[in-house]
Order: C-alpha cells, then sequence, then structure tokens
C-alpha cells in the first residue's frame, strides 16, 4: 500500500476477476467474435541518460490530482465522465479522478461492442465497483449495426477493421458527451502520451475529451503510477490492446513492444535525435534490440500524425 493511501480496490466482484485471471489469446480468440478499433525537455540542457528516466509516479500522482482538481473547478463542472474499457489506462485515470474529486463526482461509462469488448467490460465493471462510483454499462453492438445499416454500401463499413473500430470509438465518445452534457461534467480522456505522439487514438473518438490526465505520461510511466496507485495485477499485466479485434496487440499494430516505443520517442521526438542515432544508443546501452528501421517508422508515425495533435488548420491571416 503507498504511503499516500489509495483508491480502494477492494470488493468481491474485484477478487473474482482477479482470481479468474487473465485469458490468454488462444481462448479469447476460440470465443470472441471481433469489432475493428509534447512534453518538451526540462529547462537548460540534461543529461542524455536523464531523458531516459522515467517521472517519479509519486510526484505525477500529485500533479494529475491537482490538475483534474483545478480544470473541473476552471470549468465550474460537476465532475467527470470516464470511459472505462477495464484497461491500463482507463483504470489510471478513474483512479486518479476520484483521488482528485471523490467517487461521488466520477460517472464511468463502460461501451462494449462485441464478445472481446464484453470480457473487457467484465473487468471495467468490477473495478468501478471498486472505487465506489456510479457507473452503467451500455451495449453498443444494436446501435453500430443501425450505423452499419444507414452507411452507404460503398464504404464497406462491416468489412474495414479500421473504419468499424473507429465509428464505434466515435459512437462510444458521443455517449461519454451525451452524459457529461446531462450531468454538467467534463469527459476525462485516458490517452497516454505514447498513444498521443503515435496518433494511435480514433480522432474525436477516444483522443476527443476536455482533458488527458495521463496524456503526458510515457505508457511505461502510466505502469509505475499503477503501482504507486496499487493497481491491481491483472489489468497492469494485461496485453495492451485496442479490444477491437480478437488477439489484436498493441505491439504488433505498432511495430514495436511499449518499452522500446519510450525510449525511442524520449529520445527522438524529446530530443530530436535521428533514427540511426536512437539505435545505435538503444541497442548499445539499453539492452534493447532496436533497428535502425524501426526508430524510423516510429517517428515517421509520429510526423504523420501530427493533425491528430492540433486543432483544424484555418487560412491565416487574422489574429486568434
Amino acid at each position: 500500500m503507498s504511503e499516500r493511501g489509495s483508491p480502494a480496490f477492494d470488493g468481491d466482484a474485484l477478487e473474482e476477476r482477479a482470481a479468474g485471471g487473465i485469458r490468454s489469446d488462444a481462448a479469447e480468440d476460440a470465443t470472441a467474435t471481433g469489432e475493428a478499433t509534447e512534453r518538451g525537455a526540462a529547462p537548460g540542457e540534461p543529461t542524455a541518460d536523464a531523458v531516459l528516466d522515467p517521472r517519479d509516479p509519486g510526484d505525477e500522482r500529485e500533479r494529475v490530482r491537482s490538475f483534474v482538481e483545478s480544470a473541473v473547478a476552471a470549468a465550474g463542472a460537476d465532475g467527470v465522465v470516464v470511459n472505462m474499457s477495464g484497461g491500463l489506462d482507463s483504470t489510471v485515470t478513474a483512479a486518479l479522478a476520484v483521488e482528485a474529486l471523490g467517487p461521488d463526482r466520477v460517472y464511468g461509462l463502460i461501451l462494449p461492442c462485441n464478445k472481446v469488448g464484453a470480457h473487457h467490460a467484465r473487468d471495467a465493471e468490477a473495478l468501478a465497483g471498486a472505487l465506489g462510483i456510479d457507473h452503467d454499462t451500455v451495449h453498443l453492438h444494436s446501435l453500430f449495426a443501425q450505423f452499419g445499416a444507414v452507411a452507404p454500401d460503398r464504404f464497406d463499413l462491416h468489412d474495414e477493421p479500421v473504419l468499424s473500430g473507429n465509428a464505434v470509438a466515435r459512437l462510444r465518445m458521443t455517449l461519454a458527451y451525451l452524459a457529461a452534457n446531462a450531468t454538467d461534467r467534463l469527459v476525462c480522456g485516458t490517452a497516454n502520451r505514447s498513444e498521443l505522439l503515435l496518433g494511435y487514438f480514433t480522432k474525436h473518438g477516444d483522443g476527443g475529451a476536455d482533458m488527458h490526465p495521463i496524456g503526458h505520461l510515457y505508457k511505461t510511466e502510466v505502469r509505475a503510477l499503477a503501482a504507486e496507485l496499487d493497481v491491481p495485477e491483472f489489468v497492469v499485466e494485461k496485453p495492451p490492446t485496442a479490444g477491437f479485434l480478437p488477439g489484436q496487440r498493441d505491439a504488433d499494430d505498432l511495430g514495436a513492444p511499449y518499452e522500446v516505443i519510450d525510449r525511442v520517442l524520449r529520445l527522438g521526438v524529446d530530443r530530436g535525435l535521428d533514427a540511426a542515432t536512437i539505435a545505435a544508443r538503444l541497442s548499445g546501452g539499453e539492452s534493447l534490440d532496436v533497428d535502425e528501421e524501426t526508430a524510423a517508422d516510429l517517428l515517421a508515425r509520429h510526423r504523420a500524425a501530427a493533425h491528430k495533435r492540433t486543432t483544424p488548420d484555418v487560412p491565416t491571416g487574422r489574429g486568434r
């Protein structure tokens, strides 16, 4: 237990989820049918090793709690809405929101759309119950089916995982804003810095929120923060996944695990090093097998996703 105290991650439902363990890829594939799914350097010139050091989880816990509390107060809102998937990022975000605002001001939405999502939804329900927050589960299959029925056939919505995944993500955010508008709350996003830098989110879907409390933290830093918060191990140990397809894993989509991704982004984005230098440094001194092609692909993905991290462009010539 952390010295600062942690959210009440307890309860019979949570114990049952932990006792059940994490299903293997094979079990998921056999039972599920799929749906598709800056921070700059510190002032002064840091040492190279300092750039690779993760942020202190205790400090970040305090920083995020203060950020959420201040953002809600500044907006004059009554609380926040968090879309909960049963995964690491949304669990950490919800836990920090509870610490900042109290459980009565945090509302969880759990929005599965298929059997893959239903499995994770049961985890999310247990976690929301353990945090003591009001929450609802809404199965999106019928809503998505109606959406697909009116979409023009030429778009092949049901045959293209990326199209269907993005559509589901936007339906989820539509419901989040419905809840937020109805209860005078802010939508609290759950994206981390790794996802934001790589564009690994849906524009106006899970990327659409009033704030991203962990958006400045790399995925590996979020894991460290989860340990600080005493997030249950069955959540921390889940392979990162968007949850859209059976057996889908972030590492497969992105071409590397987050342990590699985060180091490449720290050196390439935060320090501005090129792919060759990054690969030489990481393969030589970090006990990682990172080739130049992997580093170059990640940096190219970051550049290509710039439009996802900015407001829409407008013609220049007038001040804002």
